[in-house]
């Protein structure tokens, strides 16, 4: 039988520590947290590699070393409330309830919320929940947030998620208008919107955030 524990294990050690991830609250989360029941069927051989994983509806587990230093960007805190945008099965949602108070996971299809609620309880993971609702305008009703997550990159950030960013909230996503993404982290103070670029990523687009075609005459 396939040693899972081993391999997350090895996953923290030889794909997140390895890439300047010290917050010792966020390995803890990727030691905690069971991936595998998260990852579809299919791709269980991949469960602890450094891929991205995709999964229904265009939706992705991002590779380990690129969720871990986005995670650690964002700077969780025990009291923060996080809204986590396109969780897809909600892996990524297990990995902030280990360091937030209340985490938002965002779906748009009544499968993908039964989905990801149903393997957030199989993972422990009470202080999480799963709302129905488009991506692109977030979840305002339960808002604001002092950390938004986004599985998977975009061309640009839509408004409606910096508005619902508290006051010295971080946002952070992978940005990408070319064929190399840019991990970046937003924050908010006051009517003030902050940028800073992390580090590159190769994750893919979330569908329907593309920014529109220009077209001329």
């Amino acid at each position: 039988m396939f040693d899972f524990s081993a391999a997350r294990e090895h996953m923290v050690e030889s794909q997140i520590r390895t890439s300047d991830v010290t917050d010792y609250g966020v390995l803890n989360a990727f030691r905690s947290t069971l991936r595998e029941l998260f990852v579809p069927k299919a791709s269980m051989a991949l469960a602890y590699s450094d891929a991205n994983i995709l999964t229904e509806n265009d939706r992705v587990i991002m590779k380990p070393r690129d969720m871990s230093k986005m995670v650690q960007a964002a700077d969780v805190q025990p009291t923060n409330i996080v809204l986590d945008i396109a969780c897809g099965r909600g892996y990524s949602s297990a990995i902030l309830a280990n360091l937030a108070e209340t985490v938002v996971a965002l779906e748009e299809t009544d499968e993908a919320v039964e989905k990801a609620t149903a393997n957030l309880a199989q993972a422990g993971a009470d202080n999480a929940v799963v709302v129905k609702g488009n991506i692109k305008s977030g979840a305002r009703e339960h808002g604001p947030f002092d950390v938004i997550f986004v599985n998977g990159s975009v061309a640009e950030i839509p408004n409606t998620w910096f508005d619902q960013l508290a006051n010295n909230g971080r946002l952070v996503a992978v940005i990408k208008t070319g064929p190399v993404g840019r991990a970046t982290l937003f924050t908010r103070s006051g009517d003030t919107i902050g940028e800073k670029v992390i580090f590159d990523a190769s994750t893919p687009l979330l569908s329907g955030t593309q920014k529109p075609v220009a077209f001329a005459l």
